[in-house]
């Protein structure tokens, strides 16, 4: 019966938490656990890291078995585990174990488990066993697993294979076995690199009114005068914290009724005899204890306060029973107990365990014992080897009754295998390497380098990794840095993860998630929640947490694998600039990179057939499907070099290079470069752009709506039919294809395309209709094609996909030259530039990326629905940002808006004909 125990009625007896009911002749089909002792019969424990409090619809909690609809519920963003905020305290810490490399064992040895979790299964499941219907919408059964998606009846999952493959994604996944996290204090949402600004590991127990709450659950007057509310401590530091929990008792109970209730408001399933409880009578927290027959009518209330009762355990000064687990160590015996004494040391505990475990006990010096708290999440402390065992266990009971009873003590090798890397972010840039190690020194508050070694160093973006020699170095390096500032920036400081490449097979190429959480209204938030859940959680990266770097160096050693970019156009720059740099010392030198098209342009996306945009009503689990699938594929990339005219002072509205920007300057001779993936302009569309920009910047509150930012773009785009700043721009530059002058038409605008398409799908080239001047143009010709606006009406209807542009010039080289000061824009991002020449050359940077095959080219085989795991999705909010050459007829794309994702696609190198009009 799985450690329920049931009544006649067959509801179990710890009703209170557990709510757990069955028939009769379904007793010997029982295969959950009770919530009531759960959290005790976890072999190796891993801290959930939970959402906000909300209210989560068509859920069940994981401790009492009841909707989550009526009250505030958190969620687990690595694993399907939803609770109640007030049963939190039961809350079993079984998070996907996502990192289990172990030196001692080989790939060969190493086997990955499924990791089943009840409940909550997605519509439609089946039985992978007998093939029926296993999902429920009115209770919670049947069973998942959190790799690789399979469901079962918690009657047939038994039945299943003990080894997991990863289902459907097993090509791009990350191997728990084939990773390290360092062995720290730091919580797994540090690790994990969540951050939430109101919680730290949990929701603290409530200490807030609790005699109000409480006094109003008697409705009866009479019942109120017959009863009476007592605050419980459950140790010394309970009461220092002043964290109690109130319980209501008939004022005639006996010592043994106070006790009893005690013990279930802090969910103690234990030996009730082994118990008592007493009297707090002073601030200093002396006590007395209860006596029989009525322990209430003497006992002591502060003014304006409850009484307040201390639970305490019956401790035996000269022995008691420990159990140690073995946990971390993969054997077979979860654990072993122990009787120590008051001579006991901890290092004779380590000896006599491992003696237990089978291993040699004379090497008991290679072995700490750490003690392993579980309440509201995982917490690690390395044991004293000459500490006393007893004490310390005593120590334990007095200080939290309810902490103790859900400590363990785990044997662990003092060997890591880890190299204890931390991330720094958010430095100075372009800084000497001897700055730098200063600036860490004085934030350290050390006068000798603590760490042992400095690099990567990336000066671009002012970002370093230190590397440390122990984890205790390491965690107390992240929790001195983590609330440091330098220059009024707050450093972004992570601790990483360390992938051992040996352990990957031959056929997997693990996918790198990279996503800018705030890309597309934040529909980021809900796709990174996704992935973490159906990937390794240590894959998946939020670039505005220390940029993609974070992520490039973790994988730095794996010698292929693919890269998922989820954001706009400029964060899917800001990745291939990165890798730019980190390339250099990695082992697979030039990933292939897919896009999840999150921004608002999205036109990279759209040529390699991703879509417009994420809608949030895709499943990301066919996302991922898709980039298995996915086929390698050139991207050319360019570099525009802007060289300016010698100047006394700086141009107006020059705006200074952003972090995502791939710039490099010579401040010496005022020549900058800019590598370009998409697009330039010049002109009309550069200054609409500009001006939209600069719109955007000074009110970036009210530019939350996709419509309302199309809506500014018309409104900026019609007052450039009384604002003609860009008159007779063919008259006042010259532009040189291939070495050659070109003889400019009457235009206000330039364009010059890397894509066929620009402005949020629109193909200013036109048709790829027969034409003996110009080769038909791809992304990975080696030619740019150059393309004239002639007036803000001609650009209007560019955008809405009902003409094209003046076809110029095709050619390998672009050089521009101006004698005025001309509004420029590169791959969307605006400025304004001095006279001066602007080059643009093929860049010696190169970049895979993959694109979506058709559906039509796609092996169809279904999937089963066992394997299919639904990721449900909240909706799709508003974008918050949009393309700097968003549509200006927002009126025409509203009643003739594109309705099918496959209608987005750009045109295709390999088909003839494909158009945007």
């Amino acid at each position: 019966m799985r450690h329920h125990r049931f009544r006649t009625q067959l509801i179990c007896v710890l009703f209170l938490v557990c709510n757990f009911v069955c028939h009769e002749k379904c007793l010997k089909t029982v295969a959950s656990f009770c919530s009531g002792v759960a959290l005790q019969l976890i072999k190796n424990p891993v801290a959930h890291s939970w959402s906000e409090p909300g209210h989560i619809k068509r859920h069940f909690c994981c401790v009492c078995r009841k909707k989550t609809d009526d009250s505030n519920c958190v969620e687990c963003e690595v694993c399907e585990y939803y609770v109640h905020v007030d049963c939190q305290d039961l809350a079993v810490s079984d998070c996907k174990e996502a990192a289990t490399f172990v030196p001692s064992l080989d790939k060969s040895s190493q086997v990955q488990h499924h990791h089943m979790r009840e409940g909550n299964l997605p519509k439609d499941s089946k039985c992978i066993v007998c093939k029926k219907l296993c999902s429920a919408e009115s209770c919670l059964a049947g069973m998942r697993c959190e790799w690789c998606g399979q469901t079962a009846h918690s009657t047939c999952y038994r039945k299943m294979e003990n080894e997991c493959d990863f289902g459907l994604l097993k090509k791009i996944m990350l191997p728990p076995n084939s990773l390290t996290i360092p062995r720290t204090e730091l919580p797994m949402e540090q690790l994990l690199n969540i951050h939430r600004g109101q919680r730290e590991g949990g929701i603290s127990p409530s200490k807030i009114a609790p005699d109000e709450v409480s006094a109003s659950s008697a409705d009866d007057p009479k019942e109120r005068e017959d009863t009476e509310l007592l605050r419980i401590f459950d140790g010394n530091n309970s009461l220092r914290t002043q964290v109690y929990r109130t319980v209501s008792v008939q004022k005639t109970a006996s010592v043994q009724q106070i006790r009893d209730a005690a013990l279930r408001r802090f969910h103690i399933q234990d030996t009730p005899e082994l118990y008592y409880v007493t009297q707090v009578v002073n601030e200093e927290g002396a006590e007395e204890l209860l006596e029989d027959p009525v322990p209430l009518r003497n006992v002591k209330r502060p003014e304006g306060r409850r009484a307040q009762i201390f639970l305490r355990y019956k401790d035996d000064p000269e022995k008691t029973v420990v159990k140690v687990y073995g946990g971390w160590l993969r054997i077979p015996v979860t654990f072993c107990s122990l009787t120590v004494t008051k001579e006991t040391l901890v290092q004779e505990v380590i000896s006599e365990a491992l003696s237990k475990f089978g291993i040699e006990k004379m090497t008991w010096n290679r072995y700490n014992l750490i003690e392993v708290s579980l309440d509201r999440g995982v917490a690690e402390r390395t044991v004293n080897p000459q500490e006393n065992m007893l004490q310390l266990v005593r120590n334990l009971r007095k200080d939290s009754l309810r902490r103790y009873h859900v400590v363990r003590f785990y044997l662990q090798e003092k060997e890591d295998p880890h190299d204890h890397a931390v991330f720094v972010g958010n430095m100075p840039v372009s800084l000497a390497q001897r700055q730098y190690e200063r600036i860490l020194l004085k934030l350290l508050g050390a006068k000798e380098k603590p760490f042992t070694a400095i690099g990567p160093i990336y000066f671009e973006y002012g970002s370093l990794v230190i590397t440390f020699n122990t984890p205790k170095a390491a965690s107390a390096a992240v929790q001195r840095l983590q609330n440091a500032v330098y220059e009024d920036k707050k450093l972004i400081v992570l601790c990483l993860p360390n992938v051992q490449p040996h352990m990957l097979a031959k056929n997997v190429e693990p996918l790198l998630v990279l996503v800018n959480v705030k890309s597309g209204g934040c529909q980021g938030v809900n796709l990174i929640r996704s992935f973490r859940k159906l990937l390794n959680p240590f894959q998946v990266f939020d670039v505005l947490k220390g940029g993609p770097l974070v992520g490039l160096y973790v994988f730095r050693n794996i010698p292929k694998y693919k890269i998922l970019a989820c954001g706009g156009d400029g964060t899917i720059g800001w990745v291939l600039q990165c890798l730019d740099i980190a390339k250099q010392d990695a082992a697979c030198f030039s990933p292939p990179c897919g896009i999840v098209p999150l921004g608002t342009g999205n036109d990279l996306s759209r040529v390699l057939r991703w879509g417009g945009g994420y809608t949030g009503e895709e499943n990301p689990l066919d996302i991922l499907k898709d980039v298995i699938e996915a086929e390698e594929v050139r991207l050319d990339r360019w570099a525009v070099v802007f060289h300016e005219e010698e100047r006394s002072q700086p141009p107006t509205g020059q705006p200074e290079p952003s972090h995502g920007d791939p710039t490099m300057n010579n401040p010496e001779d005022q020549t900058s470069m800019i590598i370009m993936n998409n697009y330039f302009g010049i002109g009309i569309d550069a200054d609409v752009c500009l001006k939209f920009h600069n719109k955007r910047d000074a009110n970036p509150e009210r530019f939350t709506s996709r419509i309302f930012n199309k809506a500014q773009y018309v409104k900026i785009g019609l007052n450039k039919f009384f604002d003609r700043s860009c008159k007779d721009l063919w008259k006042r530059i010259e532009v040189e294809v291939d070495g050659k002058v070109i003889e400019l038409p009457n235009i206000e605008g330039i364009i010059v395309l890397n894509l066929l398409s620009w402005g949020s799908g629109a193909n200013p080239w036109g048709t790829a209709r027969e034409d003996a001047q110009f080769q038909k143009p791809t992304h990975s010709d080696g030619l740019l094609e150059v393309v004239g606006i002639s007036d803000v009406s001609r650009l209007g209807m560019i955008q809405s996909k009902l003409a094209a542009g003046i076809r110029i010039a095709q050619g390998e080289s672009i050089r521009i030259t101006t004698h005025e000061e001309w509004p420029v824009q590169v791959d969307g991002e605006p400025h304004v530039q001095p006279p001066g020449t602007i080059t643009i050359l093929k860049s010696a940077l190169k970049a895979k990326m993959l694109k979506k095959v058709k559906k039509s080219r796609r092996n169809t085989a279904p999937a089963t629905p066992q394997q299919m795991r639904a990721v449900q999705s909240e909706g799709s909010p508003s974008t918050s940002g949009v393309h700097p050459s968003s549509n200006l007829m927002v009126e025409h794309q509203l009643t003739h808006g594109k309705s099918t994702p496959d209608e987005l696609h750009g045109p295709d190198e390999d088909e003839e004909g494909d158009a945007f009009l």
